[in-house]
């Protein structure tokens, strides 16, 4: 089935997409069977493309393409010592959208406009904001505290609002989001529409293995934590024993499984020696990271493979909003959007009625 309502915000004209409702670029999560499902439920899928090679992504795009017609994005590392190769992939195949997770370049920027593409830098603050607007992006994704992996401390319903005052290009609002009241909240606030991760992870598109998704439904609001211990950036994480036993470990411990780790991400990377330190480098001026928080971030995403491909939560950890403690379900993708925008639909207009 599909909504018969439609919210139209900037967000659904600048992409195309039905539905103002983002599903964002997951490392490990968002591959081509949760985009392509998005996608089709009409809300924007994301594919997040840091965890893969050069040629898994233009596999991965051509995937989506082949399951469905419909407007998607890809989330790119503007640091990425083969970022221009991987722009040049999405204007080669007329990808819709391109996020980002660090500020692009301005001249990625121009290259994905001048071909239609539609930029959207990922950011955590108003100044941030102010920056890539005027680098000329298109619209910006702010993320509040609440939002499960690499997190700022400032909620949502604060830092929404400074950045809305800040731009005048079109805000998605993220962490916190699950259902139709968010979106409703989020477009009165003046948003053009919401992001969810860990909404869109607890479906039956997603491809995490459905243990892992039961231990996900079985945590309440308090069973996330907020760590540097993972790759020394705040990072929210599901609280469970690994994780609890990263915050009491000594840094020492650790160096021996964090070097081994770090290898075999060289290794799926299929990168010289050469790159990956040029990559490391480019990163940690991006980033103002520390060398000894560079050593932990090559480390990551081995930590979340094992959680969420492998299954095993003794030896990797779980990103997970706040939100996860009042997700109690698992529909497919469609059903969940429906939901959503039936709900917020319904919310909108009964706020209407207050109206004298």
């Amino acid at each position: 089935m599909s909504t018969p309502a439609r919210l139209r915000t900037p967000l659904t004209e600048l992409t195309g997409v039905d539905h103002p409702i983002v599903q964002t670029g997951m490392g490990w999560v968002a591959g081509p069977r949760l985009v392509s499902a998005t996608a089709k439920a009409g809300a924007l899928g994301i594919l997040a493309s840091a965890t893969m090679t050069l040629e898994e992504l233009e596999k991965a795009i051509v995937e989506v393409k082949g399951r469905t017609d419909r407007p998607f994005g890809v989330n790119l590392r503007a640091d990425a010592g083969d970022a221009t190769q991987r722009v040049e992939l999405l204007v080669e195949y007329g990808v819709k959208v391109a996020s980002f997770a660090l500020a692009p370049r301005p001249e990625q920027i121009a290259r994905l406009k001048e071909n239609g593409i539609v930029v959207m830098p990922s950011i955590g603050a108003a100044k941030h904001a102010k920056k890539v607007a005027s680098w000329g992006a298109d619209l910006v994704m702010v993320q509040g505290g609440e939002g499960g992996g690499h997190t700022g401390p400032v909620a949502t319903t604060l830092v929404l609002p400074s950045v809305l005052d800040s731009v005048d290009i079109p805000v998605v609002a993220a962490g916190g989001f699950f259902d139709g009241r968010g979106l409703a909240a989020a477009l009165s606030y003046g948003a053009a529409g919401i992001g969810m991760g860990s909404r869109f992870l607890l479906t039956s598109d997603s491809a995490v293995p459905d243990p892992i998704k039961a231990q996900y439904l079985g945590f309440g609001l308090d069973g996330t934590v907020v760590t540097t211990k993972a790759d020394g950036m705040p990072h929210r994480l599901l609280r469970t024993a690994y994780v609890e036993g990263l915050e009491e470990e000594n840094p020492l411990r650790r160096l021996v499984p964090t070097a081994r780790r770090t290898l075999e991400f060289k290794r799926l990377s299929g990168a010289s020696w050469r790159e990956f330190a040029g990559d490391g480098w480019r990163m940690k001026r991006a980033s103002d990271r520390s060398w000894s928080q560079m050593t932990l971030a090559a480390n990551t995403p081995m930590l979340l493979k094992a959680g969420l491909v492998d299954g095993d939560t003794t030896a990797g950890m779980l990103a997970g909003g706040q939100v996860v403690g009042l997700i109690e379900d698992l529909p497919s993708c469609e059903e969940l959007v429906d939901r959503i925008v039936a709900e917020a639909v319904e919310r909108i207009a009964s706020v209407g009625t207050a109206l004298v």
